[in-house]
């Protein structure tokens, strides 16, 4: 299937046209009918002699209907452009043509109507210029009356080769399907009706509207049952979900897009006078969504472009690269500029200067994951993708890609950071990495590890610098110094663990003590029991020297030592395996 838009001037025949070619009659409504005024979103569809089919959303002409006729055009690829030969060019066709170009639509067909009323070729010339000057000059003019049937035929063949032309959108893309009718029907519950441009929906298929999961449960396209639709395609959905959906809204892949409601954006007026002097308040258009929104200038909004942050009413489930339609919502409404999202969730702006620096920014900014970076510079896999901008190069961890330079820089930083904790603590064993994610500002401990490179090594969660010998760190040289004159106390007797005041005397505190022991240079084989390392290996070799099976007494005096360190040495050898215990009183080495 394929869905063409109809714009122009109200009365103009564009709902004439579309019975003419369908049969259908898009004015849905009694009042439309009975004013010949198309006032909402009208319908119709057609097979082309190719076979392939056709759908038409014909919008109202109208100025006041200005919005409606945009929630028609937004999530259309192609349109038909209308301009009654009779009348020519007039104010709401330059208006639609305006929206067009600033859309980007770039794809369509003009028909100038009442061809059987007047010489369509003054009109044909004007509007095939406007609309060439606008991006459509691969646009064909035809001139038709839908009233005596001229030149339909040549319509629909040109229709043909403009369906032909049209791109092929992924069906792999994630949905988004502006909704632009919802109502209830009895006995099937929740319908809502759009056109989806691209991806697929089946029945059974989970979809997030307003942030509430819904589910498919049944559909139609074209008033006929279809169990799944690609898009482009005009759908109607039947959901199962406590949601009450309206115009505007949106059924979308959950995860797939970002909700936002603050947004920067480069500003492209429609036309060179249509800069207000004082921007304030707007109305933003995108698919059928139609939200108010505040306007900040972040630098000077000049006839050209600009840098600009909106403060939108009501979050909407954007991508970067989405281009929004800046309506006044004053006096005549008409449209005032293109705005192409750069950024879905922008970072604050706290001091002087940061609005001038961001639009600086945002000048040379790209709706890619390259240009978010370089903003945010670190963001997961799933906030990119949400964005609307895959990630493209590798990971710096499983589920985080960085900016290259600040990658590189926080790389350069580590070794920095570590030497101050260490500078700052000589105790420690080396920077815990909570610590040093803290320091460098990071979201997940993942990436500080990520970051450590040699002379820094990982070593039981920390960091530490320098040489490290089987996962030991050296001391601080006061600390090795008091253990360096310890082992030379104990060395005639080196099973004679010191009390606590001449460890206190030597300078080792609970901490010393820790960081000795950590960095294996003394044993601890019970609270304020130490030795020198290597001690328990000596034990052994005394104690299997002795009669089997031995007491305490007997260790202890083999051991030349006393029993408040004799016990708890021989509880550290049962746990290392060098000795067994067989009851109360006996062990034996093993």
């Amino acid at each position: 299937m394929h869905v063409i838009a109809t714009a122009g001037h109200v009365d103009h025949g564009k709902s004439t046209l579309v019975r003419a070619l369908t049969g259908m009659d898009p004015d849905r409504l009694a009042e439309e009918r009975r004013r010949g005024l198309t006032i909402e979103l009208g319908y119709a569809w057609t097979a082309l002699p190719s076979g392939e089919r056709v759908a038409f959303v014909d919008v109202p002409g109208h100025e006041r209907f200005l919005g409606t006729m945009l929630a028609g055009v937004g999530p259309v690829p192609a349109v038909m452009f209308v301009v009654a030969a009779d009348a020519g060019w007039m104010p709401q066709s330059e208006e639609h043509l305006v929206a067009l170009r600033t859309l980007g639509v770039r794809l369509g067909l003009l028909a100038v109507t009442r061809a059987d009323l007047a010489d369509p070729a003054s009109a044909l010339e004007d509007a095939r210029a406007r609309l060439a000057a606008a991006g459509l000059d691969e646009a064909e003019a035809l001139a038709v009356s839908g009233r005596t049937g001229e030149g339909l035929d040549e319509l629909r063949a040109a229709l043909d080769r403009l369906a032909a032309a049209l791109p092929t959108p992924s069906p792999e893309a994630p949905v988004r399907l502006w909704i632009d009718r919802a109502f209830t029907v009895r006995g099937t519950g929740t319908v809502v009706t759009g056109t989806l441009p691209a991806g697929r929906v089946a029945i059974g298929d989970e979809l997030e509207l307003n942030g509430e999961r819904v589910r498919v449960r049944g559909m139609e396209s074209l008033k006929e049952p279809v169990t799944t639709v690609t898009g482009v395609a005009r759908v109607a959905v039947n959901l199962r979900g406590r949601v009450s959906p309206e115009r505007g809204q949106a059924l979308v892949t959950p995860d797939a897009w970002y909700p936002a409601d603050l947004v920067d954006v480069w500003v492209s007026p429609a036309q060179p006078d249509r800069i207000a002097e004082a921007w304030t308040w707007v109305v933003a258009h995108i698919g059928s969504a139609a939200v108010a929104c505040r306007v900040r200038p972040l630098g000077p909004l000049s006839v050209d472009n600009g840098a600009a942050r909106l403060h939108l009413a009501r979050p909407l489930p954007l991508h970067v690269g989405d281009v929004l339609l800046l309506r006044d919502p004053g006096g005549v409404p008409r449209v005032t500029a293109g705005a192409t999202v750069l950024d879905v969730r922008p970072p604050e702006l706290r001091r002087r200067g940061a609005a001038r620096d961001r639009a600086s920014v945002l000048a040379d900014a790209t709706a890619d994951a390259a240009s978010l970076l370089r903003t945010h510079l670190l963001l997961r896999d799933g906030e990119l993708v949400a964005m609307g901008c895959p990630p493209r190069g590798p990971a710096v961890l499983a589920g985080w890609h960085a900016d290259p330079e600040h990658w590189a820089g926080l790389t350069a930083r580590l070794p920095e950071v570590v030497r101050r904790h260490a500078a700052r603590d000589p105790l420690e064993p080396g920077m815990p990495l909570e610590a040093a994610r803290h320091e460098l500002g990071l979201p997940d401990r993942g990436l500080v590890a990520a970051l450590v490179r040699p002379p820094l090594a990982l070593v039981n969660g920390r960091i530490v610098a320098g040489p490290v010998v089987a996962g030991r760190a050296g001391l601080p040289a006061p600390v090795a110094l008091a253990v360096r004159r310890l082992i030379a106390e104990l060395a005639d007797s080196p099973f004679l663990a010191p009390e606590a005041g001449r460890l206190a005397e030597l300078g080792l505190g609970p901490r010393e003590l820790a960081a000795a022991v950590r960095a294996g240079a003394l044993l601890r084989v019970a609270d304020g029991v130490v030795l020198p390392p290597g001690a328990d290996a000596r034990a052994a070799a005394l104690l299997a020297a002795l009669p089997q099976p031995f007491t305490v007494s007997q260790a202890r005096t083999a051991l030349r030592t006393s029993r408040r360190v004799a016990v708890p040495l021989l509880e550290h050898l049962d746990r290392e395996g060098l000795t067994e215990r067989l009851d109360e009183i006996h062990r034996r080495f093993r």
